[in-house]
């Protein structure tokens, strides 16, 4: 469906993506996460077609994007900012898309307009932050695309809003096969959301897994041995990504497959050994710390 291979961007001296690689399969929902900075909106800009790459490669459908006004017809991109011009009201803007796209449903955007309650007689530069990411998201999903792609689709939104638009994606998905790419800080809810999530950092592609397979490979454990010398020696055994100490208690997170960690613990006959639940938030500082980030009891 969406397959980039070995794509790199500079803008003047700057290094923006270094070597991305990603294949989103159709009918899924992909996100991507990053500290500030790591390349995330640059990388949606060129899945849109904003952006030329400067080496690599991006098919969508075995076609490149860049300047392919067809293929952009079954597209949309939310991006964190709605443009349009001053003067211009929601229905003034809905006309506009509903010349250039052959595929806009006006059944649909009545029907959205009611669900988020939108008056389109307003003028859009005179709307909240929130109004707008609703407004856009109208825009979007009234083309009935077969790829969407959402950069920070639920900053500024309310827990009713967002979820009225999450109930959107997901039908459209399981109905439609619609295609989605998503790229937001709020790691709860694409945890909840998303079958693959890559990781970014400074450029460069760190993680590209399925939430299932990143829940399989990095455990969180508690344990407690009998003295500190079996501790020490464990602790070399399996492959630690951070380490805590509370007491008698020893907390961890591992990577690798968790039969032959379990394993190794059990065979120091431990006192306690508890495997506890690890969110994607969790994953995601644990990978940066790995970066080198130093993110843990820093003070001012």
């Amino acid at each position: 469906m969406i397959i980039v291979k070995n794509l790199s961007k500079k803008f003047d001296d700057d290094q923006i993506l270094d070597s991305i690689n990603m294949n989103v399969k159709k009918g899924s929902i992909y996100g991507i996460i990053g500290p500030n900075g790591a390349g995330k909106t640059t990388l949606l800009n060129h899945l849109a077609g904003v952006y030329k790459e400067d080496i690599g490669e991006i098919k969508i459908n075995d076609q490149d994007i860049y300047e392919n006004a067809s293929a952009k017809q079954n597209m949309a991109y939310m991006q964190d900012e709605i443009y349009a011009y001053p003067q211009y009201t929601i229905k003034n803007m809905a006309d506009f898309y509903k010349e250039m796209y052959t595929n806009w449903n006006e059944d649909r955007y009545n029907k959205l307009k009611e669900i988020f309650d939108i008056n389109d007689k307003k003028r859009i530069t005179k709307l909240s932050k929130g109004m707008k990411k609703q407004v856009a998201f109208c825009f979007a999903l009234s083309k009935k695309p077969e790829i969407l792609i959402m950069d920070e689709p639920i900053d500024g939104l309310d827990p009713i809003a967002r979820k009225k638009l999450w109930n959107i994606v997901i039908d459209d998905v399981a109905k439609r096969e619609m295609t989605v790419v998503i790229s937001s800080h709020n790691l709860k809810e694409l945890e909840n959301m998303c079958d693959t999530i890559l990781i970014l950092d400074k450029g460069k592609s760190i993680i590209e897994k399925s939430i299932e397979a990143l829940r399989t490979d990095v455990h969180k454990i508690q344990f407690v041995l009998k003295n500190q010398e079996q501790e020490e020696k464990l602790l070399k055994e399996i492959n630690v990504i951070n380490s805590e100490k509370s007491g008698s208690i020893r907390v961890v997170v591992v990577k690798g497959e968790w039969n032959e960690i379990e394993e190794k613990i059990n065979k120091y006959n431990p006192v306690l050994l508890d495997r506890l639940n690890l969110t994607l938030e969790e994953v995601f500082i644990y990978e940066m710390e790995g970066q080198g980030y130093e993110i843990k009891n820093q003070t001012i």
